[in-house]
Parts: C-alpha cells; sequence; structure tokens
C-alpha cells in the first residue's frame, strides 16, 4: 500500500455572475456532481468552503470556480472525471466558462493524509505552467505514476 495520494486542483472563470440565469445548470447540478465525487470509488477529500470563508479564493479572481480533491490513485479520479454524471454536465462547459488560456488542471501526489491548501495548490499550478509537467506538478495527458516508497510524495 501506497503512502501517497493524488490531488487534484482546477480552477475556471465563469463568463456571468454566480446568480445569473445563464450559469445556473452549473450552479444547480453543485450539489449533485458533489456527491457523485463523494460516493466515486478511491474518492477521499474535497474542499468544502463556508460562504464566509473565501478569503484564500480571492487569489484567483472574483469570477473563478476553484476545486480541489485527493484521490487514492489517478484511475479514481479519471473513472470520475470522465465516466459519471461530472463528464455530462462538462460537455455544457461552453456555456459557462471563459476558454481557458493557459493550464487549469494541475495534479501532484502529496504524502497520505495530508489536505492541501488552495496557496499550496496556486504554487502547484505556477509550476506546471512555467516548467510544464513534471513528478510534482503534471495533467492527466503527461501523468506521472505514484511514487515508491523510496521518493517523496512531494516530487521535489
Amino acid at each position: 500500500m501506497s503512502s501517497c495520494e493524488l490531488t487534484h486542483f482546477n480552477i475556471t472563470v465563469l463568463k456571468y455572475p454566480y446568480d445569473s440565469p445563464e450559469v445556473s445548470g452549473f450552479v444547480n447540478n453543485l450539489d449533485r456532481i458533489n456527491q457523485v465525487a463523494d460516493n466515486s470509488e478511491g474518492f477521499v477529500w474535497r474542499l468544502e468552503m463556508e460562504e464566509d470563508d473565501t478569503s484564500d479564493i480571492d487569489i484567483f479572481g472574483k469570477d473563478s470556480v476553484v476545486n480541489m480533491s485527493v484521490w487514492e490513485n489517478i484511475e479514481h479520479l479519471h473513472n470520475y472525471v470522465y465516466r459519471t454524471a461530472h463528464a455530462q454536465i462538462m460537455r455544457r462547459k461552453k456555456e459557462w466558462f471563459h476558454k481557458k488560456r493557459e493550464a487549469a488542471l494541475v495534479l501532484w501526489w502529496v504524502p497520505k493524509g495530508h489536505r492541501p491548501s488552495l496557496k499550496e495548490a496556486d504554487a502547484k499550478l505556477q509550476k506546471l505552467r512555467n516548467t510544464g509537467p513534471t513528478q510534482s506538478a503534471f495533467s492527466f495527458k503527461h501523468a506521472f505514476p505514484m511514487p515508491n516508497e523510496a521518493v517523496s510524495c512531494y516530487g521535489d
């Protein structure tokens, strides 16, 4: 059994304010899709913020939507992203979100039990944008395997 888990972070920017009817198809499905994640095989944890606990999100901008979760491995996360109701909803992303001009999703290994902060996620995303995929910050397309016991889960 590995001592590492996979962290996923993505960020996107809404085309319209969060409470506008134009994005209601996204907003109205958030709880349902989060429930699918929570019940998916290999799911460990996801970031949940209280409405008045948004100070860290401000680093990403007003209309940004962030998602961060931890999974047992990349296969379980891949199954959730591409083979559940999540994939059906995200087929409509062009209706709700601005087109991404740079990497907006990053994956990295963390020690089992570690719950990353938004600042850590931002640093990993910036690393991916600046240096491309490495063991310490990568994407689905350029994934790195779970480190063996002799290598740090952080990959640094």
